[in-house]
């Protein structure tokens, strides 16, 4: 049995309303709703919205491999040595991804607040093929 219901979907750019169009047997089988046909300006809205979107982005500067005995043991002014080397590039990280190495730098101007220079970003085409 085909039924199709309609629903509301609220664009995120500037809240015009379009019409969403449910296949219930889609619904089940895990194929996405059918959206209306949107003119190539409304197109083009939705995928600048995108950049409005926050991401959390870690910076790796190095690893370590402590015994539980010596975490267990840190305190103040406790020193944890690490894989690398002060001058060795950073990773740039998104979901346990690198997606780019940099440089650390303090930002100028913002007391001591720290920033990465990029020296390197990653083929996103390689990303995909792991």
């Amino acid at each position: 049995m085909n039924t199709k219901t309609a629903s509301k979907a609220a664009d995120p750019e500037d809240g015009i309303i379009v019409g969403v169009e449910e296949n219930a047997d889609a619904k089940s089988s895990g194929e996405a709703p059918v959206l209306e046909r949107r003119s190539e300006g409304d197109i083009n809205k939705l995928k600048r919205a995108i950049f409005n979107v926050p991401i959390e982005v870690v910076v790796s500067v190095g690893s370590a491999r402590p015994l539980i005995g010596d975490l267990l043991s840190m305190g103040r002014n406790y020193l944890l040595p690490l894989d690398s080397k002060i001058d060795d590039p950073v990773e740039l990280r998104v979901r346990d991804k690198v997606i780019a190495r940099g440089e650390l730098s303090e930002i100028p101007d913002e007391d001591g607040q720290l920033g990465i220079r990029i020296t390197e970003v990653v083929n996103i085409s390689e990303l995909h093929e792991e």
